[in-house]
């Protein structure tokens, strides 16, 4: 699907800096990583001062860094180029080698970071089963806890993920299981890389929301519109092993406060917003269960995000032809089954309804 995209795009010229490239689609779903700065984010951002952050002299990653350590009521924060880094580092700074994770089977964490944990800290991941809602539960934990003998690599770290596929993790559990983890002195961290979306569907602090965990991964640049960039919370002397951590693995950035600007500039203007795209999402999936033969589960929709079986038209044979189909009109979908559907900061109401008007078209013709 990649090449097809690809083959698309408008490379006849490449933009000198200052112009925009035009090219197909202009209506991409296929996550929310995908937004572009906006030209207000792009100005805070040109007027950030900055420093050298190695030697921790870059005046906006420090604000950036003491505004999430205060959003998510921790000591201290890190920024770091991205939310696999920020989560290698927190399992690296929890974990000594040859101790074990606990992770869901679904996370980020063990199935779309390349290893890293294992590969680069030799750390063991032991997977649980995720529910149809991406939780694992506090009985589950209990039992997967290993004892204390020799033969087994010891249970050092809990790994949870907030939210998951678009669902809101069951706060009752998180907290049952960091109560758990207390009890068996481990440590408990969280992927947060979408939190703010469970913040905002359940009206809670983000600090509520985190207070029984050791350390949490914010990502700027999934839903919240920064380009890139991480910020890790936790003690201040698990902060200053990770930091250590950052630089040993490349992440020291310099004067990157120009990236910081655009997370300040994000939550200080982009979070409230957020359940406008939970309730595009919603709008999406309504629309969708009017165009025969499609069917989404309304209760599945819980923040910004759907999962669609899109089957063949009637005469189709290729699994692709619906992508193609809408492609060819600046829409870009995923190729996963089912196909999972992103509403961000870039799709409009009028971006959503010519998606649906679209997507009939493919049945219809058919």
């Amino acid at each position: 699907m990649l090449k097809y995209i690809e083959s698309k795009m408008n490379k006849s010229s490449y933009p000198v800096a200052g112009q925009s490239l035009d090219i197909t689609p202009a209506i991409d779903y296929r996550s929310d990583t995908v937004t572009k700065p906006s030209t207000a984010m792009r100005q805070f951002m040109s007027q950030a001062a900055v420093g050298d952050d190695v030697y921790g002299e870059d005046p906006s990653i420090n604000a950036l860094q003491l505004q999430v350590a205060k959003l998510l009521d921790k000591e201290a924060s890190l920024f770091v180029p991205s939310g696999t880094m920020s989560n290698l580092l927190a399992l690296m700074a929890h974990c000594q080698r040859g101790e074990e994770v606990i992770v869901g089977d679904h996370y980020h964490i063990f199935s779309h970071e390349a290893g890293g944990a294992s590969v680069l800290g030799s750390i063991v991941m032991q997977s649980l089963s995720t529910s149809a809602k991406g939780y694992i539960t506090a009985e589950q934990v209990a039992a997967a806890i290993r004892p204390d003998d020799a033969h087994f690599a010891k249970s050092k770290l809990i790994c949870l993920e907030n939210t998951v596929s678009g669902f809101v993790q069951p706060q009752a559990e998180l907290e049952a299981i960091a109560v758990l983890a207390k009890e068996r002195h481990l440590k408990v961290h969280m992927d947060g890389a979408r939190l703010m979306h469970a913040a905002i569907k359940t009206n809670s602090s983000p600090a509520d929301l985190c207070k029984h965990l050791d350390s949490v991964s914010l990502c700027l640049s999934k839903g919240l519109g920064a380009p890139a960039g991480s910020v890790l919370s936790g003690s201040k002397s698990f902060i200053a092993r990770a930091s250590r951590l950052r630089k040993m693995l490349g992440g020291g950035m310099r004067q990157a406060g120009i990236i910081a600007a655009a997370g300040i500039y994000a939550l200080d203007n982009n979070l409230q917003r957020l359940q406008d795209d939970h309730q595009l999402a919603y709008y999406f999936a309504t629309q969708l269960n009017k165009i025969a033969p499609l069917s989404v589960d309304l209760a599945s929709v819980e923040t910004n995000m759907l999962f669609v079986d899109f089957p063949l038209a009637p005469g189709k044979t290729d699994q692709q032809s619906l992508a193609k189909f809408l492609i060819s009109s600046g829409i870009c979908i995923g190729d996963t089954v089912p196909c999972r559907i992103v509403v961000h900061l870039d799709i409009s109401r009028s971006d959503v309804d010519k998606t649906l008007a679209a997507i009939s078209e493919y049945y219809s013709a058919g």
